[in-house]
């Protein structure tokens, strides 16, 4: 396995606080060149691989990978090249946009854990529950088509919200859900040059809308509603990890390795067969041997 970073530099700490201000968007890469990237990448996708045949083996974890970012930061194609080599039966990737009539009537953490990967599968929410304290956050006017008691929508939301959100993280924990959620941060600079290539290639195109603009205009909210949500709900059992993201090779090397590193963690092995098993097995031998 070839892990040589030390990734608990982008670790969120769950007992002090960090500014966005002060991590890195961008950091000495972990490769060469281009063809230097394809080879780690390779390596790490067939490591992960790997791992994942004994993760559906060992039968005891669940791994939910959840993302976060700003709009081009490069959650969709981090997913499709880090798990590229994956066996797509032991893997599930949901996208949740803006919720239903369905999800409104339930409250926010429902249409999420009805997606939550069974043990021996990796889940992957392309955003998440996070959105509630997020994109909410920064236009509160969504709470009033949430159907909530009056009483609930006060000051204190927020905090209630991660409360529940760290109590169900680590209910999930306790029962075998092993959670890692990643923020890939962009610089609004960055941010800005794709989307001016999205505009500029007629194959990116549809990945383009209006909307990113206009809710580029709500950067600094932004940026203060992820501080606020990723120092509340970094814990040690379900942490988050700051990805620098202006350079996409390298976030997802980084990202890939932090992967394999929790994977390391989870001390996963195959079954071992019992002597009354391999004497099943030998007269089955047996029988199919016989002409």
């Amino acid at each position: 396995m070839d892990i040589h970073t030390d990734t608990n530099r982008f670790r969120v700490p769950y007992d002090e606080r960090i500014a966005l201000s002060n991590c890195e968007t961008q950091v000495e890469p972990l490769y060469d060149s281009k063809k230097d990237y394809r080879k780690r990448l390779k390596k790490h996708v067939k490591a992960l691989r790997r791992m994942q045949q004994m993760h559906y083996a060992h039968d005891r974890y669940a791994l939910l990978l959840i993302f976060q970012a700003m709009d081009a930061a490069g959650k969709d194609g981090a997913i499709k090249h880090v798990m590229s080599g994956v066996n797509p039966q032991g893997c599930q990737v949901f996208s949740f946009k803006k919720p239903n009539e369905n999800d409104l009537e339930h409250d926010f953490l429902w249409r999420t854990a009805k997606s939550l990967p069974e043990r021996g599968r990796i889940g992957i929410f392309n955003r998440s529950y996070y959105e509630e304290v997020l994109v909410v956050r920064v236009h509160p006017e969504i709470l009033h088509g949430q159907k909530l008691p009056g009483d609930d929508i006060g000051d204190d939301i927020w905090e209630n919200r991660f409360r529940s959100i760290v109590d169900h993280e680590n209910h999930l924990h306790r029962n075998g859900t092993r959670i890692v959620k990643f923020y890939l941060h962009v610089s609004r600079e960055e941010q800005l040059k794709r989307f001016i290539a999205r505009i500029d290639n007629p194959d990116k195109n549809w990945k383009f809308s209006y909307g990113d603009v206009e809710e580029r205009k709500f950067w600094p909210q932004y940026m203060h509603a992820y501080e606020e949500c990723l120092n509340a709900t970094s814990t040690e059992t379900a942490p988050w990890y700051v990805i620098p993201a202006d350079d996409k090779k390298n976030a997802r090397l980084l990202i890939s390795e932090v992967i394999l590193q929790t994977y390391k963690s989870m001390d996963m092995h195959y079954p071992v067969t019992n002597e009354a098993r391999r004497e099943e097995l030998r007269k089955i031998r047996e029988q199919l041997l016989q002409p």
